[in-house]
């Protein structure tokens, strides 16, 4: 900004300051006035003129032509299931004719603020989105959601109003710890990443909740917080290891960390699953891949990713779910069943 030069007023400027919606003061401003009432009109206009506020001609041409695409904003697009999931919305998105603009808020909730920002402006028609946190990140989404038509997928923040589709944490966690029983596992340890994984603080209530109906011991001390990443599963792994206790398990809340616990059991001479069983969930790609092949809850991706395009793309005046939960499936391979 030049010396004491003003902002330019936005149009969610001139809607706050009228006291109407944001889509209101649009349609009093441009195509659509004669869909509400002329006092409400003039008013909104009369607020403009005050402010000093000007259509912008290029973003009022992507309104009413609509941009055909959709931005989608993810945690990390490094992290192959992001990726995996990018690349079925993308599919569904381009059988009705759409092209997705994808965004990666490299797990900060600062960037995932600009970067919705950067989606609000006009040049997308809706917005799907990973929220990063599941507090720190309701300010923006929620400004978000009021501005583009948003759906939230894997993780949800705090917004009931705002739609979401997911996997059935609770389900998918019985599913593990049921196959664990079957295969004699007593005492367990798990690898969590609960500070970035709105999903894991699920997943983490509810194995410790189900835990004891199975007959597992599952204690405070032997869940340990991992990030995103497979040296920090090694890391805590050898945090267990050398505490000097055993286990007949180790559940992985996602792949990443599943590969990581294996690569250092492995290195530390432990035989898999003779030894200790690993669980891993997602089911990416390298979990199929990895010697031995990964346990592990395979999220529905292509259902997962239908259901949230659906949902944001739905312009009937049906009442559809705000909040949709899809059953995963447990994949087992070689990490909990020898020679499988």
């Amino acid at each position: 900004m030049i010396g004491d030069e003003k902002p330019r007023p936005r149009l969610v400027d001139v809607a706050q300051a009228a006291g109407v919606s944001v889509s209101t003061a649009s349609r009093a401003l441009g195509r659509g006035s004669e869909l509400i009432g002329a006092q409400t009109r003039d008013h909104v206009r009369e607020v403009a003129r005050k402010l000093g506020y000007r259509v912008n001609p290029v973003a009022r041409s992507l309104r009413l032509a609509k941009t055909k695409q959709i931005g989608m904003l993810v945690p990390s697009i490094s992290n192959p299931f992001y990726t995996d999931l990018i690349v079925q919305v993308e599919h569904h998105l381009s059988q009705r004719g759409l092209s997705l603009l994808i965004s990666d808020a490299e797990m900060s909730v600062t960037t995932e603020d600009l970067k919705l920002r950067s989606f609000e402006g006009g040049s997308v028609d809706g917005l799907i989105i990973v929220p990063c946190h599941e507090s720190f990140s309701t300010p923006s989404l929620e400004r978000a959601a009021a501005l583009v038509p948003t759906v939230q997928l894997d993780r949800a923040v705090s917004l009931p109003h705002i739609p979401f589709v997911g996997v059935d944490d609770a389900h998918g966690v019985r599913e593990v710890l049921g196959h664990l029983k079957e295969r004699g596992a007593r005492r367990i340890a798990m690898l969590s990443n609960t500070g970035s994984d709105l999903s894991s603080v699920k997943r983490v209530t509810e194995a410790r909740r189900a835990a004891p109906e199975f007959g597992m011991e599952l204690a405070d001390s032997d869940v340990l917080e991992c990030n995103h990443s497979v040296e920090s599963a090694r890391s805590a792994v050898s945090t267990l290891i050398n505490g000097g206790n055993r286990w007949d398990a180790i559940v992985c809340l996602n792949d990443l960390l599943a590969i990581g616990a294996i690569t250092e059991l492995r290195h530390r001479g432990f035989g898999i699953p003779e030894d200790i069983m690993v669980t891993g969930f997602d089911d990416i790609q390298f979990a199929e891949l990895m010697r031995p092949s990964v346990t592990t809850l395979r999220q529905p991706l292509p259902e997962i990713a239908r259901q949230g395009v659906e949902l944001l793309l739905d312009e009937s005046d049906s009442e559809l779910p705000k909040r949709i939960l899809v059953k995963g499936e447990l994949v087992i391979r070689q990490s909990t069943i020898p020679e499988f």
